[in-house]
């Protein structure tokens, strides 16, 4: 027994022996791994930056682990639209980087004006003298509206083009809510202001179908005339070709003929093309870099005391974080008060450029938002750099700023305000034969229950129409005195109109078609000053709060993404309508989504 106890104790002083060991060579390996993710990656000569077309562009993603080199899981997913342009800009600029290879053609952009970001970029790497080279085994029509950049665009020899033209249908559930006894209570101000339409009609109103139409031609216009200029066709060739097939069914020569393509290979040929665009020999490796290994790169640059601030605010605006599924990032009210007022009580940072991206949401957040870059305005120029909408509330919080750049295919204006209340009286009390009975010390102490489970709730859905009078009466006020313009002025223009830039911009509502760069010379400018250095805000999430994130939210995560792909294009809807129960009564949204493929 003696002899038991002691070799049972030597075998646990082992095991935890080996514990203590394997744990410190773990974490040796694992601090190495970090030091090396974090040394700057060698750019050999004669090397390619390979832009993967595949996923999904916001404007920004979470900071990427060490782990992601060396499983390859980097620039496969997700991407934002901040890192493929600096990283564009990195590789215009290095000498030992003499091309772009675009791989892929099925990216899911969260806008029209995030595809034009990017194909305006690499038409600026261009005129660096370097080439772009474009393959895809297929090619949805926002990434090849992306790829037709290039000198040399290539398919794979079973491969599809989809171009067709833009626009798309809305999903109208007001048939359904009437089989299950369910009625929506619109009250809103602003004829265009039709994301209230999805629950109160059956089908498009003129009103939101004119404004639909105006956008998506504009956008697609502008696309054909890009397009068109690199392809070297006409637009009008182009638009024949959307107007007279479904190009997606049609066959390589189709695609040939029309000039859509250069020519089409398997997968092994289109590195044949890069290494003769190259010069090497056919057995010689192509050096390649990735977009995160071009931002690792060392830049140099001696930091100047004088900052301008890059404040990027995207997503739903929203009074707190929404919680359930959706792991959307949001532009959460009270979180983004508290960035400003630090920006404007740092006495380096001389001016702020707020990148806007987003749809709006609640318009009470949007109204706090507004007054804080108010009082930040009072202290320093303010710069907006609208991306691809920034609409609605959106719009709300760049109204104050000294000066407004928009790209030209971002999606803006939408002045407007609304709410939205169920009510489900018939449901509960015809079809389930539940009643409701109680007392009440004062007129209207059990309004909320009347809005929902009345039947004649009259009286309190005029005062909520009047709450929502006021909403639009102040955001009419908001805009009129950023803009200098009457109140008059802007009720013509707003009504929750949905403006494209271009036509934004002889009504005032904007300054300048112009990019984030664009934005950040005006700041120092308005700031009067030559020497500065740029900072983004506020910062990324490290990957290792990513990490613990992901850990405590994996399950919503997770079925997140099974939901993505079992629902497809209902996804949204799905999202939507679990949102609607935690958002503000009192909304200034977009009425729809502006995410392209």
């Amino acid at each position: 027994m003696k002899d038991f106890f002691k070799y049972m104790l030597a075998t646990v002083c082992g095991i935890v022996a080996m514990s203590i060991v394997a744990g410190i060579i773990f974490m040796i390996s694992f601090a190495s791994m970090i030091a090396s993710g974090n040394a700057a990656p060698e750019v050999k000569d004669n090397s390619v930056l390979v832009l993967k077309m595949s996923g999904a562009v916001s404007e920004q993603v979470a900071e990427g682990t060490p782990f992601d080199a060396l499983l390859g899981t980097a620039d496969m997913e997700n991407l934002g639209l901040d890192d493929i342009l600096k990283a564009i800009e990195a590789a215009k600029n290095n000498d030992h980087i003499k091309g772009i290879y675009i791989e892929g053609g099925t990216t899911t952009f969260d806008a029209p004006a995030t595809a034009q970001q990017i194909r305006h970029a690499l038409q600026d790497f261009k005129k660096s003298g370097k080439w772009i080279i474009a393959y895809a085994d297929q090619y949805m029509q926002a990434s090849y509206y992306v790829a037709s950049v290039a000198d040399s665009l290539f398919i794979n020899q079973t491969g599809m083009i989809d171009f067709k033209g833009m626009g798309g249908k809305s999903y109208y559930l007001t048939g359904l809510y009437e089989k299950i006894g369910v009625r929506y209570q619109c009250t809103r101000v602003g004829k265009y202001k039709s994301a209230v339409e999805s629950v109160t009609r059956k089908d498009m109103s003129d009103n939101d179908r004119e404004q639909r139409l105006a956008m998506y031609q504009g956008i697609w216009d502008y696309w054909l005339k890009e397009m068109a200029q690199s392809r070297k066709v006409t637009v009008d060739q182009l638009n024949q070709l959307a107007n007279d097939s479904i190009m997606i069914f049609a066959s390589i020569d189709d695609y040939k003929a029309a000039k859509l393509i250069d020519g089409a290979m398997y997968p092994e040929a289109i590195k044949t093309v890069i290494k003769n665009k190259l010069g090497i020999n056919s057995d010689e490796n192509i050096n390649q870099m990735s977009v995160s290994e071009m931002l690792a790169l060392d830049e140099n640059k001696d930091e100047v005391d004088d900052k301008i601030a890059v404040y990027y605010a995207y997503g739903e605006i929203v009074d707190q974080p929404l919680s359930g599924l959706s792991s959307d990032h949001a532009i959460v009210g009270s979180e983004m008060v508290a960035g400003l007022k630090k920006l404007a009580d740092d006495d380096d940072v001389k001016a702020v450029v707020l990148r806007v991206n987003s749809p709006g949401g609640s318009a009470i957040a949007s109204e706090q938002i507004w007054h804080a870059i108010k009082l930040l305005k009072e202290k320093k120029p303010v710069v907006v750099s609208m991306g691809g909408y920034a609409a609605s509330g959106g719009y709300m919080i760049s109204a104050p700023a000294n000066y407004i750049f928009a790209e030209p295919t971002t999606v803006t204006g939408s002045i407007g305000i609304f709410g939205l209340t169920p009510n489900v009286s018939e449901l509960v009390s015809e079809k389930l034969g539940v009643t409701w009975d109680g007392v009440q010390t004062n007129n209207h102490t059990d309004y909320e229950t009347n809005l929902i489970f009345g039947k004649n709730n009259e009286e309190e859905l005029r005062f909520m129409q009047a709450y929502v009078d006021r909403g639009y009466d102040t955001f009419l006020s908001i805009v009129a005195e950023g803009r200098k313009m009457k109140k008059e002025q802007v009720h013509e223009i707003a009504q929750g109109r949905v403006w494209l830039a271009t036509d934004a911009l002889p009504i005032k509502l904007i300054d300048k078609i112009g990019s984030l760069n664009d934005a950040v010379k005006k700041a120092a400018e308005l700031a009067k000053i030559n020497e500065y250095s740029t900072s983004n805000y506020p910062a990324k999430a490290s990957w290792f709060d990513n990490l613990l994130k992901s850990t405590t939210d994996s399950k919503g995560t997770y079925l997140d993404e099974q939901l993505r792909e079992t629902l497809g294009e209902l996804y949204e809807p799905f999202i939507e309508m679990r949102k609607d129960r935690q958002r503000n009564r009192l909304q200034a949204r977009l009425p729809f989504s502006t995410t392209i493929r």
